[in-house]
């Protein structure tokens, strides 16, 4: 009897060295922005960052001990609940991140040299940004409030997006933070957020749009149409298509998705097929059923 050697990937330790710097300086930047900008001048904003401000100032807890439960629980959560697969991409964050928040949290500083709430809100939303940015351009996530709206739009409302729920979500936390604190400060982490979730859709694609139309070509055409419809659940398109040269039939994936998205396919693709041919083009807009998509009846 012939046994077969399994071939193990050797793992590509000079990705694994940048994902790590990258992540590294995420955590550093965003941590510095809480610890040094948004609790010294005790403004909040959106997310898991926002619920923790809430349960700090109610209750007089320590800020990172909080964010690592709340981390730690939206992880198990996640496992139970929508899989080890989706899991693991928040796993990493959300072991790390809180880890630095809590090095930051025992250093005194302050990175404002007087106390300017709008100027403050806006650094936030910036700095906030490029840290989330970052992290989403190696395939990561903090998992945040977005796991959340996957696991509500999963398991109670299937028909409504995750971008919707994430809104209504982020929402309720800053009128929440408004309650608790006071009007301004839920204006201030209004524009926050609003700026926020700018920065990271300019850290990724710069001055584009927020919609990306990916087209590959690989020879792991049926591996990467399953990942892309069962875990980043998205719509694809078989295009077939032949190389003028050697006159080679193959058929070509079309697929529209969200910057992050698109992030998280190309991780994926690179690790199953690393001659394959992706082009990416930004899409101004979309008509037709989809998260991101406009609605094509709407005058």
């Amino acid at each position: 009897m012939e046994f077969k050697k399994l071939k193990l990937k050797k793992p590509d330790f000079k990705k694994l060295g940048i994902d790590l710097i990258f992540i590294i300086l995420s955590c550093s930047i965003s941590a510095v922005t809480i610890m040094g900008i948004l609790i010294p001048d005790g403004l909040t904003t959106g997310g898991v960052t926002g619920i923790s401000r809430i349960v700090q100032e109610t209750f007089g807890v320590s800020f990172s001990i909080v964010y690592y439960a709340f981390a730690l629980v939206i992880l198990i959560i996640c496992a139970i609940l929508l899989g080890f697969k989706e899991a693991k991409k928040i796993l990493v964050m959300s072991v790390i991140y809180p880890a630095v928040l809590f090095i930051f949290e025992h250093v005194e500083f302050s990175l404002l040299e007087e106390k300017d709430l709008f100027l403050a809100a806006i650094y936030c939303g910036v700095l906030l940004g490029i840290s989330q940015g970052l992290v989403f351009t190696r395939g990561y996530s903090f998992g945040g409030t977005d796991t959340v709206a996957k696991i509500i739009q999963k398991k109670l409302i299937p028909h409504i997006s995750i971008s919707k729920i994430l809104l209504v979500v982020d929402a309720v936390i800053i009128i929440g933070s408004g309650v608790l604190f006071s009007r301004n400060i839920a204006l201030y982490a209004l524009i926050t957020q609003v700026i926020f979730s700018r920065t990271v859709d300019y850290v990724m694609y710069g001055f584009e749009s927020k919609l990306v139309q990916l087209e590959i070509i690989t020879s792991k055409h049926d591996e990467i149409v399953d990942y892309i419809l069962r875990d980043i659940k998205r719509g694809v398109t078989n295009v077939k298509v032949s190389g003028a040269y050697k006159k080679i039939a193959s058929e070509k994936i079309v697929t529209i998705c969200s910057p992050r998205d698109s992030m998280m396919i190309k991780k994926f693709v690179s690790k199953t097929d690393s001659n394959a041919f992706v082009t990416v083009i930004h899409v101004g807009t979309v008509w037709g059923k989809g998260e991101g998509f406009a609605d094509i009846l709407q005058e």
